[in-house]
């Protein structure tokens, strides 16, 4: 999937997508590698171009999130958050472009209606996982037996 084609970029301009392909790198893990670590500090924010990435949340994994060709993860790294919330695990070979942060914001500063437009992509990125989240949160705890008073 070429970077261009992603819907994360759409509506951004010609000169912004110029410059991101100067700055981008492009990795490739195999199955099983661990692409970051929570509490690692964050430094990169990714895009995952061919493969399958799974973010897990504590210890035992026990929030999961699957990452799609095409979706993004690493945000921490853009909203000066230090260090990595999850886990990211390639679960099979896969192809990711990373992009440094220092570099990010910069590019970001210099073009700010594309900014302003990663920026709303991001936030309904954000959105869609936190929505997943509470509704993971609350068929669990609906789940569980409720105690009697009485």
């Amino acid at each position: 999937m070429n970077i261009k084609e992603m819907d994360f970029f759409k509506g951004m301009s010609q000169e912004f997508m110029d410059e991101l392909v100067k700055i981008l790198v492009r990795e490739s893990y195999d199955q099983g590698d661990i692409v970051f670590k929570q509490g690692q500090p964050a430094h990169n924010f990714y895009l995952l171009e061919e493969g399958d990435v799974t973010l897990t949340i504590g210890e035992e994994g026990h929030m999961i999130f699957d990452i799609s060709p095409g979706d993004s993860f690493g945000w921490f790294s853009l909203i000066d958050l230090d260090s990595y919330s999850s886990t990211a695990e390639c679960k099979r070979p896969s192809k990711l472009i990373k992009i440094e942060k220092d570099k990010a914001n910069k590019l970001l500063e210099k073009y700010p209606a594309s900014g302003l437009v990663f920026f709303k992509r991001m936030s309904g990125f954000m959105g869609e996982r936190l929505l997943k989240t509470y509704a993971e949160l609350l068929s669990a705890f609906r789940g569980k037996e409720q105690p009697s008073y009485g």
